[in-house]
């Protein structure tokens, strides 16, 4: 990957959440009594652009798609406030995205996305890309876009950054054109056929830098020949909804400032935790000042070793 610094612009998502919590998750089937309805701007897209732009350092554009409808206002308000750049393609035929969450008691959830007009982006959309350093996307808009986008990208120089969730097969041009790749352990095994292995898997990838998200246990990446291990800090998870997302944003940001990649992973680790202290999606990303403090601090954090061990680097 080039190191160049720039602009973050992130192409992706953005959904209105209609978020409830219960006891559980359902199971197929299952209905449960939930205890309070709540809406939030999310989608994987803008809750990464929000986390960018609050992770200071890097100016932080978007690429987005909204329909011309009430759902979009919130959207659009908390990635202003954030204080994202927007270019947004307006689609009058289509409703703007939305998600149906369940957050159960202990902080896990389950997602419905309906796309709506994100499914109407195209190739043809992606601004100038001039003063960019880093082009982060994701899956959640049209496959054969992401890969005309970083396609476009790579050829001008900009680093290339795919979050590869929702989990999918992915052609082998598209994972040519990538520079970091970011994956949690699910999606790691569904890209390469690797299940309970992961050193073997990060090997598996022709992807110059992979890092991998595995919860409250942390992170890794590999980098070239190099592999880094991030043990995650222990929090009291209230939501987990967009950690991961917030770890995306905050990784990229910090590489777009110039930080090695040790660096990047535990700022964007930080990120994460303090994202699963609150409720929401772009309501739990925490700014930049929250993140120094966990980082000043005294936090606990997960075992190296034990992690080492987990990855198979041990």
């Amino acid at each position: 990957m080039s190191g160049a610094r720039g602009t973050v612009l992130v192409a992706g998502s953005a959904n209105l959440d209609f978020v409830v919590r219960a006891a559980h998750v359902p199971a197929p089937g299952e209905t449960v009594l939930g205890h309070a309805l709540a809406t939030f701007p999310g989608g994987k897209g803008a809750n990464q652009a929000v986390a960018s732009a609050r992770a200071g350092g890097a100016p932080t554009r978007m690429l987005l798609a909204l329909g011309d409808d009430a759902y979009a206002a919130p959207l659009e308000a908390s990635l202003r406030d954030a204080g994202v750049a927007m270019h947004v393609v307006r689609c009058a035929d289509r409703a703007t995205g939305t998600a149906f969450i369940c957050v159960s008691d202990d902080a896990e959830n389950a997602i419905t996305v309906a796309p709506g007009a994100n499914d109407a982006l195209t190739p043809a959309h992606l601004p100038d890309l001039a003063g960019v350093g880093h082009l982060l996307m994701q899956l959640e808009t049209p496959l054969d876009s992401v890969a005309a986008w970083a396609s476009r990208a790579r050829d001008a120089g900009v680093t290339t950054v795919l979050n590869a969730a929702p989990a999918r097969a992915l052609p082998p041009a598209l994972l040519a054109a990538i520079d970091v790749l970011i994956v949690n352990e699910g999606e790691l095994a569904a890209l390469t056929g690797i299940r309970d292995d992961i050193a073997a898997a990060l090997a598996a990838l022709p992807v110059p830098t992979v890092v991998v998200t595995l919860g409250a246990a942390g992170c890794c990446a590999r980098v070239a020949g190099e592999r880094w291990l991030q043990p995650a800090f222990a929090v009291r998870a209230v939501d987990t909804t967009a950690a991961g997302d917030t770890f995306c944003g905050t990784l990229v940001a910090a590489l777009a400032q110039g930080d090695a990649m040790p660096a990047a992973l535990r700022r964007a680790s930080a990120a994460s935790a303090l994202a699963c202290t609150r409720p929401g999606a772009q309501a739990s990303i925490p700014g930049r000042n929250k993140v120094d403090a966990l980082l000043r601090g005294d936090a606990p954090i997960g075992d190296a070793g034990a992690l080492a061990r987990y990855c198979g680097f041990a």
